[in-house]
């Protein structure tokens, strides 16, 4: 199963290339290759960052735990796949860091979540009293 997504992928992979070298020329498309090496090698190697941060924002409230999954596996992935050379996979990790930093956006952007179990309070209309009975008290103990 994997091989029939393999091979449709590495064809759309060697077409592309192969037309932005007709297009470019060979030099700048090495020059295209090995800079998107650099860039998914620098990404990759500055993710715990981005891992730090998405855990800061879901300790804070700002990210649910299935936002904070898919962020960091787009990160990971869109990392490896711009460190892969090729258009197409290229392409795919740039749009995988998009998504990771539009969950980013967003989360910044929505407002935190309280925590229920800190500051809950009732209804302001409601006033919370104590009924100590002083009668049946005093009775007992003579």
């Amino acid at each position: 199963m994997l091989v029939l997504l393999l091979i449709p992928f590495l064809l759309a992979e060697l077409y592309l290339s192969l037309s932005v070298v007709e297009a470019i020329g060979a030099g700048w498309s090495v020059v295209w290759i090995v800079g998107s090496f650099f860039a998914g090698i620098i990404l990759l190697k500055n993710s715990h960052y981005t891992i730090l941060g998405s855990m800061d924002n879901l300790s804070r409230g700002k990210l649910n735990i299935v936002d904070f999954q898919n962020a960091n596996l787009s990160y990971v992935l869109g990392s490896i796949l711009i460190l892969l050379p090729g258009i197409v996979s290229d392409t795919l990790g740039v749009v995988a860091i998009l998504y990771t930093v539009y969950l980013q956006f967003v989360a910044k952007v929505t407002p935190e979540n309280k925590n229920i179990y800190q500051n809950q309070k009732g209804d302001e209309n409601v006033i919370d009293v104590e009924i100590i009975d002083e009668y049946n008290s005093t009775e007992r103990r003579s």
